[in-house]
């Protein structure tokens, strides 16, 4: 079994016991309902029996249906305008009955009567219309800012006010015309509506009816059997059961022994942060020694618990809306797939303490995460982006979707709500994602975009290096590709290992004479020169590189390439030259490289690609045989200068990447097809 070798650094452990004392802080402090029950399943469990009172609460459909009743029984409501009717009986006692006397009495008795009841006008008998049908025919009239309920058939229409005025004349005046007495008496005139609809008041009283509606049905009173083991739930105990579980979520608190409440929390909180912290050990064990990173992925986590603890004491609903899957993307901008793959499952634990539905929650955010990761490669530029969130938001609906089939039958899609947060949550991922730029920056990290970034060629300090140094410039470029490819075969950091290829030689600026593939035909820079002259100004390329870095600002992660590249090697050509000359073999640190060995393996791979692709231009012949030779001699010898003790590479991945580097070279310098000479035509005309 391969030996752990846990971090000695006290400063490693500090972050992690903050981390612990954030997260027993966070942990809820009121029990949860721990029951697992589906419709149409048994009860598996011991009777359950309630602790205490508690409503039953209506089903979202039943609760739809009262308030569509509601919204359906409308009351009209009717001013009373109590001038009208004695305004009226005075213009009648104007009215000249000719020789019709006899039908005043009856027509004063019948206005009388009319106005003690109310006249609807002809608008208003329009608009009652449909409102008194939905009413069940009854209307409220208000007088004396009081309103009372009135029949509407005790009320009159103006058709109804008319007949009965007729009726009356008919009786005072029999045999008469009574037609021609209505219409000699101008008696129509006196039909003055006196009730007037108030739509105001009207949907006022309707809203307010609305807002009556109770979502309860009902009382569930303690010490009541809610379902005994092995009871089949129905629909009708999965109502009491969602309802108690709905009151016990919300209202019951911790009813135990307060140690004990503290003593459970500190043990949760230890163990996810112990998962958290072997897991890195297990991954990757050099985040510990890059401690920006190590803090980064801390916070990564913290951000994914607190984000949980806060839903979860707020709306538990909106854990479909929180986009944890950029989570995944947070740490994929700075670390390899296989870390962030660990790392981000581990820091959606939480969700499964905290969330009322935490497994389906967990599950639908893994999904999702590992998805998104897996697309984020294809579609990560520009309005691509979007492309991400919606398949983001496809796999979240899709595996949401088989929870709804799996527990709660074609009934669990009314929540449809969810999948609208859901959607917000998929275009949060995009929204959210420009914070990698913050947390580059407040961290020190240096994420994969901003690699692809400086590995850009425009860039001023890389068109500085092909401008002055332009045969290093092509070197660094087949660097950079042979890299790549080497990069690729043992699943290393490419963007890294391309921007580093870049920029390794960047001192080679400041004296580019000095090496030979920036010589200008003529000049021998060397000529005049001692060997140890020499190396030593061969060497000054990496502390010249180095200074150049810092006044360019590159990162810290290029600077190291750029000091590891040639690590502890001796400069061979120049110390064989010193020591043939005559020279002491003990004066070798003068000719050694004062960098330090590669500690990565995107490192390794630039310090074997560099050199390798340097001496396969002193080739003769670039058959398969000399080119194997040549890798195999350039990485054996930095074997022998024990270059790789201290890097993060397994000779595994050593035979990988060299196999690798002898398929590219082949391929580069592949032999060409000799052009035949073309042979003069002969000329027709000629004799």
């Amino acid at each position: 079994m391969e030996k752990m070798n846990f971090p000695r650094r006290f400063r490693v452990y500090v972050p992690l016991i903050c981390l612990f004392i954030l997260l027993v802080f966070l942990m809820p402090r009121s029990p949860k309902f721990n029951y697992d029950y589906r419709k149409g399943s048994p009860w598996m469990y011991e009777p359950l029996v309630a602790q205490f009172d508690f409503p039953i609460l209506k089903t979202e459909a039943q609760l739809l249906a009262e308030l569509e009743k509601a919204g359906s029984t409308v009351t009209p409501y009717y001013r009373l305008d109590a001038k009208v009717g004695p305004a009226v009986e005075t213009a009648l006692t104007k009215i000249d009955f000719g020789e019709y006397q006899q039908a005043r009495g009856a027509v004063t008795n019948a206005i009388s009567t009319i106005y003690s009841k109310g006249l609807f006008s002809s608008a208003s008998e329009k608009d009652q219309d449909g409102q008194l049908a939905l009413s069940g025919g009854i209307i409220y009239i208000q007088k004396d800012r009081r309103a009372e309920k009135v029949p509407v058939s005790e009320v009159f229409t103006l058709s109804d006010a008319k007949d009965l005025i007729k009726a009356s004349i008919a009786t005072a005046c029999p045999g008469s015309n009574v037609d021609s007495i209505y219409v000699a008496c101008s008696l129509e005139s006196l039909l003055i509506p006196d009730l007037h609809y108030d739509k105001q008041t009207t949907d006022l009283v309707q809203d307010q009816n609305l807002d009556y509606v109770s979502p309860t049905l009902g009382v569930v009173r303690a010490g009541q059997v809610i379902v005994s083991q092995g009871e089949m739930v129905t629909a009708e105990i999965e109502q009491l059961l969602n309802s108690y579980k709905e009151e016990f979520d919300s209202s019951i608190g911790y009813n135990g022994p307060q140690a004990m409440l503290w003593v459970g929390n500190i043990i949760l909180a230890f163990s996810l942060v112990l998962v958290l912290f072997l897991s890195i050990l297990y991954c990757n064990s050099n985040i510990f020694n890059e401690y920006n990173k190590y803090l980064y992925m801390l916070m990564v986590f913290s951000m994914s618990a607190i984000a949980a603890s806060i839903i979860s004491r707020t709306d538990p609903k909106l854990f479909y809306m929180v986009p944890f899957t950029l989570l995944a993307l947070f740490l994929l901008a700075f670390f390899k797939k296989r870390v962030v793959f660990t790392v981000y499952i581990i820091s959606l634990l939480p969700i499964l303490i905290f969330a009322p539905k935490g497994v389906e929650v967990f599950v639908i955010y893994l999904v999702a995460g590992i998805v998104g990761m897996l697309v984020f490669g294809f579609f990560n530029k520009g309005w691509l982006q979007f492309v991400t969130a919606l398949i983001v938001f496809f796999v979240m609906v899709f595996v949401w979707a088989a929870f709804r089939l799996a527990f709660g039958g074609i009934d669990g899609f009314t929540d449809l709500y969810q999948i609208l947060y859901m959607a917000l949550g998929a275009f949060m991922t995009v929204a959210g994602y420009p914070l990698i730029y913050l947390f580059e920056k407040i961290f020190s990290l240096v994420s994969n975009s901003k690699l692809v970034e400086l590995s850009d060629t425009s860039n001023t300090l890389l068109r500085l290096l092909a401008d002055k140094a332009p045969g290093t410039f092509q070197h660094s470029l087949q660097v950079m590709n042979l890299a790549d490819a080497a990069a690729r075969s043992i699943d290393a950091n490419v963007p890294l290992v391309r921007a580093g290829a870049l920029y390794h030689d960047i001192g080679k600026i400041a004296n580019p004479q000095c090496f030979t593939e920036n010589e200008t035909p003529g000049v021998k820079y060397h000529q005049n020169l001692s060997a140890k002259e020499s190396a030593q100004d061969i060497i000054r390329h990496v502390s010249d590189g180095l200074v150049l870095a810092d006044k360019y600002r590159l990162p810290d992660v290029l600077k190291q390439f750029i000091n590891t590249h040639h690590g502890t090697t001796v400069t061979g050509y120049f110390y064989t030259k010193y020591v043939n000359e005559g020279g002491s073999r003990d004066d070798i640190d003068a000719f050694r490289y004062n960098g330090e060995k590669p500690l990565t393996k995107e490192q390794v791979i630039l310090m074997m690609c560099d050199a390798v692709e340097a001496a396969s231009r002193s080739l003769k012949d670039y058959t398969p045989q000399s080119v194997s030779e040549l890798v195999d001699r350039i990485i054996g010898g930095k074997a022998d200068e024990e270059q790789l003790t201290d890097a993060d590479i397994t000779i595994r991945e050593l035979n990988i990447m060299r196999e690798e580097i002898k398929s590219y070279l082949q391929q580069m310098y592949h032999s060409r097809v000799a052009y035949p000479k073309r042979l003069a035509t002969p000329n027709k005309n000629r004799k």
